[in-house]
């Protein structure tokens, strides 16, 4: 959470009203006119004030639900507290909502999104899925990319075969093959390393996105093998999902880090002594968004002829081709 909303040091405490809480005390108004309000939690208070009018509650009840003192709360309503996560966990749950909602996520932005919230809350992960793929429908993406079955897209970690399997299932199926992450240091006009180095990981997403974009407008059949961490924009992989068959490249973690190592790659992955641990964490982090690939193959134990036809078979069975 940003470090203004972070537990420091409040300001002098504002009376509350004793009796309906419905209004700044004379202390209140003396405090807000010493200094302008922070904007973050003047927004914030005007959301706990909002949230508290909705369910017709008095201040006097939510600080006791939430077992902080009237003042305290007084406070945060107006936006001249500054307020730990805890006690703003506290607060929503006196005020029956989400934290979310209280600090103004985008899902909790409109009486629409909350009540498809609702009906999404507690859905397991099939139910999710479906309901992901009926919008989609609906809302006129995959349906319309008539292409989408003829571009392969191969996800996963670094070391998965991404980029050896997809060249030869693409000069299989006689279709180009797309190493994304040159078509990423095309679009900038310089190395992967040098966007991180000079322009930071939020820039390097943003030519990520456009790099894919511009290949899916381009070819309309073709492999790409795409970089380990486009599942880390959501907005990125779900265009990816969209206009692209996908399938994930399996492997247990020692074989990606020895492929790794194999292929010479001196980065902090492959040479620190805690890589293995940190390669570990990142599979088990990313594994349930590869996991929403239209087809998965574990390579693990296969040589790569192995691998390859497996790959083969798995791509062709799901058009419907003889393997």
């Amino acid at each position: 959470m940003n470090e203004q909303v972070g537990a420091l040091v409040a300001p002098p405490e504002a009376e509350a009203s004793p009796n309906t809480g419905s209004g700044p005390s004379p202390g209140a108004a003396a405090v807000e006119g010493d200094e302008p309000k922070n904007p973050l939690l003047a927004a914030l208070g005007e959301r706990v004030r909002n949230l508290r009018a909705r369910r017709g509650l008095t201040r006097k009840a939510v600080a006791k639900a939430a077992d902080v003192s009237e003042r305290h709360l007084a406070n945060l309503e107006y936006g001249m507290g500054n307020a730990s996560i805890l006690v703003l966990q506290q607060v929503a749950t006196a005020l029956q909502c989400s934290l979310a909602e209280l600090v103004g996520d985008v899902t909790t932005s409109s009486p629409e999104w909350l009540l498809i919230r609702e009906l999404l809350e507690r859905r397991g992960e099939a139910d999710l899925r479906r309901a992901r793929l009926a919008l989609s429908e609906m809302l006129g993406s995959t349906s319309q990319d008539p292409a989408r079955g003829r571009r392969i897209a191969l996800v996963g970690l670094r070391g998965a075969g991404k980029s050896t399997l997809g060249q030869m299932l693409a000069e299989d199926l006689e279709v180009p093959f797309i190493e994304l992450s040159r078509e990423i240091e095309k679009v900038a006009g310089c190395s992967v390393r040098e966007i991180h180095d000079l322009y930071g990981t939020n820039a390097y997403r943003r030519y990520e996105r456009r790099a894919l974009e511009e290949t899916v407008q381009i070819y309309s059949e073709c492999v790409i093998a795409t970089p380990g961490g486009i599942v880390s924009d959501p907005a990125t992989f779900n265009e990816l999902l969209t206009h692209c068959t996908t399938v994930w490249l399996q492997a247990a973690p020692e074989e990606h880090m020895g492929r790794v190592a194999a292929q010479g790659d001196t980065r902090p992955m492959a040479a620190s002594r805690e890589a293995m641990d940190d390669l570990r964490r990142i599979l088990s982090g990313r594994a349930a968004f590869y996991s929403k690939a239209d087809l998965s193959v574990d390579t693990s134990g296969r040589t790569l002829s192995q691998s390859f036809e497996k790959l083969r078979s798995t791509v062709r069975e799901s058009f419907g081709q003889p393997a």
